[in-house]
């Protein structure tokens, strides 16, 4: 489904008199540039619409059609701030854990891009993965391309499993990584969200290794994923 007047709408919505210029956090939800945006090209028209009516916004993804728009970007006269969710380096369980999105290193090559661009880029280290991904190791290696690559930030989530990803990813892990299985089950019997222990202990890994690479700034908060009870959405129809 692809709401092609998506733009037309938007520029009507930020033209009202309630509209307060309120902080527009896309990506949070749904990636703005997956592939079909190359097809369609409706982020041009909704960052022009945004810039327009004077509403900042920030755009957190994966795709690298992003670049396309870097000009425009670096142009518009209202606050704006960028995202690449980066979570592994390893090209294989790539495609098998994300089939058809960019690779680990298109996307190091997009941040790359956005700073010379001039403009700041974070980096979302997303999903991290228990017992495959989140190793001192790997997040340090990680980090250091991260930090490469001229990111001004990083910000660190573990693997959420609500219901649907989690059967997907069990299936998978079951097929890929049987002898993790079990502790999965541990650390998920709660629900979506691995359990505090685990959390705390791998922030408690993380903090540090982000430090030693100057990338312990985070990203601004308008680029974090929205709470519940949080700002009104704009609802594109």
């Amino acid at each position: 489904m692809v709401k092609v007047n998506a733009a037309e709408v938007l520029a009507r919505q930020v033209k009202a008199r309630s509209w307060q210029r309120e902080h527009v956090a896309m990506g949070t939800n749904t990636d703005p540039y997956q592939r079909a945006e190359g097809r369609y090209r409706l982020m041009p028209g909704i960052i022009a619409a945004l810039a327009d009516s004077g509403t900042p916004f920030s755009i957190l993804t994966k795709g690298t059609v992003l670049g396309r728009d870097l000009p425009l970007l670096a142009d518009v006269d209202v606050p704006v701030s960028l995202a690449v969710s980066i979570a592994l380096l390893d090209r294989d369980l790539q495609r098998t854990l994300e089939p058809g999105t960019p690779s680990p290193k298109a996307r190091l090559d997009l941040v790359r891009r956005i700073t010379d661009a001039g403009l700041p880029c974070g980096v979302m280290v997303a999903p991290v993965l228990p017992g495959i991904t989140d190793s001192a190791e790997r997040l340090d290696a990680l980090l250091a391309e991260i930090a490469a690559a001229g990111a001004t930030g990083v910000t660190m989530i573990p693997l959420r499993l609500p219901r649907g990803a989690r059967e997907w990813y069990l299936a998978w892990l079951g097929r890929e990584r049987p002898d993790l299985v079990a502790a999965y089950r541990d650390l998920y019997r709660g629900g979506a969200t691995a359990s505090a222990h685990y959390r705390s202990a791998l922030a408690e890994r993380f903090a540090p290794l982000a430090r030693a690479h100057g990338l312990d700034r985070g990203m601004p908060r308008s680029q974090a994923v929205p709470p519940v009870e949080g700002p009104r959405q704009l609802t594109l129809l």
